[in-house]
């Protein structure tokens, strides 16, 4: 992929599970093995273990808890930075994991006209009950979803020794999620840059 006429995009990719044994890693491995193959994207790995955030909010009005922002400070920047993100996640109870709902309840104009992409594993369902969640908690956060998603039926089978796909069909739908990704990510920062986003 050409991207010499635009500069590179930088994609915040975050691991939604902090789950003990969690196989987001494996899947992330394997979507930043495609990422790195684009000329057009910068990646910047968030993962929620690395990078715990507060669980208890300020009531509305007051100032947060001491140190909140110190841990907020590891996070917030970056997500800030971002053009775009594609967000990790499994499935728990037909949703998608607490710390992730709780990384995005402590941010609100970091995720405003910028697309996110979805990469999402479980069992029967591949955690697309996840992923039509998200979308919802989004779509209140001015972002824009995009429609192409990325799942695992039975996430165990899906991957060799080595963190591959065995499915050649995986990776042709990371292409493709990736490419509606840069595609929405260009014409949004393009927007920003030309009329600030109103909410």
């Amino acid at each position: 992929m050409d991207a010499s006429n635009d500069s590179r995009l930088k994609v915040a990719v975050i691991i939604g599970s902090t789950r003990d044994g969690r196989f987001g890693p494996t899947v992330t491995s394997w979507l930043l093995g495609h990422t790195a193959r684009r000329e057009d994207m910068d990646v910047d790995l968030v993962d929620l273990t690395e990078t715990p955030l507060p669980t208890v909010f300020p009531a509305f009005g007051q100032p947060p808890a001491e140190g909140t922002e110190e841990l907020l400070a590891a996070v917030s920047p970056r997500l800030a930075a971002a053009d775009a993100f594609v967000i990790v996640t499994p499935e728990y109870n037909h949703s998608f994991p607490a710390p992730l709902k709780n990384a995005i309840d402590w941010h609100n104009q970091q995720w405003h006209a910028k697309p996110i992409g979805f990469v999402s594993y479980g069992g029967l369902s591949g955690g697309l009950r996840a992923v039509e969640q998200l979308r919802v908690v989004m779509a209140e956060l001015h972002a824009v979803t995009i429609r192409n998603t990325v799942s695992f039926h039975n996430y165990g089978d899906k991957f060799d020794a080595d963190g591959k796909a065995v499915d050649p069909a995986a990776d042709a739908a990371a292409e493709s999620m990736l490419n509606q990704l840069a595609w929405w990510a260009h014409a949004l920062r393009d927007a920003r840059s030309i009329r600030p986003y109103a909410v």
